[in-house]
C-alpha cells in the first residue's frame, strides 16, 4: 500500500484548510416513504367467518428476514471504537449494567475518541464538504447507484465521499470483517490498549482514505473487529449509522446465504488468511462477509453496505468464483479503485480486470486502476486529471502500465486539487475517470 511519509498537516494542507469542526453535509439521496398502502378488501357476501383460532389480519407478524442481525453489537463498535453517536451513554452490552464498571470505561472511550475526532472532522471538512462536490461535478447523471470499490481494505469512507447517491456499495479486499460480540467481553485495560492499537493501525485511513498493508493485516486479529469497526468509522465520519447487520456467505452462483445464530453459533473453527502475507483471522469463518444496512442521520432512506473478503487474483477466483457471479449479477455499475498496489496491472489479475472491463458505468481510480494498454479496443475512454510521472512503488516503474500511464497523464483534462489514493513517484495527486465512449 502507500507510503505515509506524508505528515497530516501536509495532508491537510493538500486536501482543504483546517477549519473549526463542522456539521457533515446531508448526504442527496431519493426520500423512501414506507408509509403503509391501505387495502380496501371487496365486499365478500356469505363468506365464511374466520376459524375461531385463527389471529386478526392485523396482528400477523411480518415474515422475518432471513440471517440473525448483529446490530446491539454493532452499535456498541460504532458508539465506542467510531464514535458515534457521541452524546449517546455507553451501551449496556458494554457496561454489564455495572456502574463500577462504566464509570472504568468512559474516560477510557472519551480519550480515544476525542483523540480521533480530531482527525473526522478535518477529514469531514476535506472530503465531504470539499472533494466530494468535485466528483458529483464529474459524474454523469445516469450514473448508477450500485458501486463496487475493489482492493480498498476498510477505506468504505472515500466511496461515501464519492458516491454520496449510492443506495448499494460492495467493497471487497483480502480483510475479512470480524467479530463484533469480542469487545465486550474485554476488561477496562483491555478495551484501552486496543482502542490505542485501533488509532495507530488505522493509519491514514481517515486522513486520506488508505492504509498500510501490514496494519491492515494487524486488524485481522483484534479485539475491536477492526475491519468492520473501519467502514463503521467511515459511516460516522460521514455523518450516518448503521440500522442492522448480518453475516453471510456466497455460493459458487454467486447468491448470498445469510447466517443464522445457529450456523454462526456451530462455527468453531478459525478463519484462514486470503493471502500468505497476510495474518490469520482471529475470529471464524462465518465472520468474513458482513452486510451493514444504514442510513444518513435524519433521513429515512435505507442504503446498504457489503464487505466480501475475498482474494481477486485468478488462481483463487478461478477455485472460488462466486464473487464474480455475485457481482456480475448487479449487471453496470460505478466502480473506485484506488491504493491497490497495482495489482490490476499484472496478468496474474486479468479476470477480475475483465469483469470490470466488461461491467463498469463510469470508473474513478487513482494509477493502481485501469492501465490504458489494458483499453484498446474495450470501447472505454479515460480523461485524468492532476499529475502522474511514474509509480510510488520502485518495482512498477518502466512496466507496460507504467509508460503508458504516463503518456496518458501528459495531457491531462484538468488538475486534481485533492488527494484521492496512492501519491506518484512525486507525490502529485492524480485521478483517471474511466467511462464508455
Amino acid at each position: 500500500m502507500q507510503r505515509l511519509a506524508v505528515s497530516l498537516v501536509m495532508v491537510l494542507m493538500a486536501c482543504g484548510e483546517h477549519t473549526a469542526p463542522t456539521a457533515p453535509t446531508a448526504p442527496t439521496a431519493p426520500v423512501v416513504t414506507n408509509a403503509p398502502h391501505t387495502a380496501i378488501a371487496p365486499i365478500m357476501p356469505d363468506a365464511p367467518p374466520d376459524p375461531p383460532d385463527a389471529p386478526p389480519a392485523s396482528v400477523v407478524s411480518p415474515a422475518r428476514e432471513p440471517g440473525y442481525d448483529f446490530i446491539a453489537d454493532v452499535d456498541v463498535l460504532y458508539r465506542v471504537v467510531a464514535c458515534g453517536h457521541p452524546d449517546a451513554p455507553l451501551p449496556a452490552l458494554l457496561t454489564h449494567g455495572d456502574p463500577a464498571r462504566a464509570a472504568k470505561l468512559e474516560p477510557i472511550v472519551a480519550r480515544h475518541c476525542k483523540e480521533l475526532r480530531l482527525h473526522m472532522d478535518a477529514y469531514r471538512t476535506a472530503y465531504f464538504q470539499k472533494a466530494r462536490a468535485w466528483f458529483v461535478a464529474h459524474q454523469p447523471a445516469t450514473l448508477p447507484s450500485t458501486v463496487v470499490y475493489a482492493f480498498g481494505g476498510g477505506d468504505l469512507v472515500s466511496a461515501l465521499v464519492a458516491f454520496p447517491d449510492a443506495t448499494e456499495i460492495t467493497t471487497l479486499s483480502l480483510e475479512q470483517s470480524g467479530d463484533p460480540r469480542k469487545i465486550a467481553t474485554l476488561a477496562p485495560a483491555e478495551l484501552d490498549r486496543a482502542l490505542v492499537a485501533f488509532r495507530r493501525d488505522i493509519g491514514a485511513l481517515i486522513w486520506v482514505g488508505s492504509n498500510l498493508s501490514v496494519n491492515l493485516s494487524a486488524q485481522q486479529q483484534s479485539a475491536v473487529a477492526a475491519q468492520l469497526s473501519s467502514h463503521l468509522l467511515g459511516l460516522s465520519t460521514g455523518g450516518y449509522e448503521p440500522v442492522s447487520a448480518r453475516y453471510f456467505s456466497l455460493d459458487d452462483d454467486g447468491a448470498i446465504h445469510y447466517l443464522e445464530q445457529a450456523e454462526i453459533d456451530a462455527d468453531q473453527t478459525r478463519a484462514r488468511s486470503l493471502s500468505g502475507s497476510w495474518k490469520p483471522p482471529a475470529f471464524a469463518p462465518s465472520f468474513a462477509n458482513v452486510e451493514i444496512r444504514y442510513r444518513a442521520i435524519g433521513d429515512p432512506t435505507i442504503r446498504v453496505h457489503r464487505h466480501i473478503g475475498w482474494n481477486l487474483g485468478d488462481a483463487y477466483l478461478k477455485a472460488h468464483p462466486g464473487v464474480l457471479r455475485h457481482l456480475e449479477r448487479k449487471g453496470k455499475v460505478a466502480v473506485c479503485v484506488k491504493g491497490a498496489s497495482y495489482l490490476l496491472w499484472y496478468d496474474d489479475f486479468a479476470r477480475f480486470r475483465s469483469y470490470l472491463i466488461d461491467h463498469l458505468a463510469w470508473m474513478v481510480a487513482d494509477s493502481t486502476g485501469l492501465a490504458p494498454n489494458y483499453l484498446t479496443s474495450t470501447g472505454l475512454v479515460q480523461e485524468a486529471y492532476g499529475q502522474f510521472e511514474g509509480p510510488v512503488l520502485a518495482k512498477m516503474a518502466g512496466l507496460r502500465g507504467d509508460v503508458a500511464s504516463q503518456k496518458l497523464w501528459a495531457k491531462p483534462a484538468g488538475p486534481m486539487p485533492f488527494r484521492f489514493g496512492y501519491l506518484d513517484v512525486h507525490d502529485h495527486n492524480h485521478v483517471v475517470i474511466t467511462h464508455p465512449k
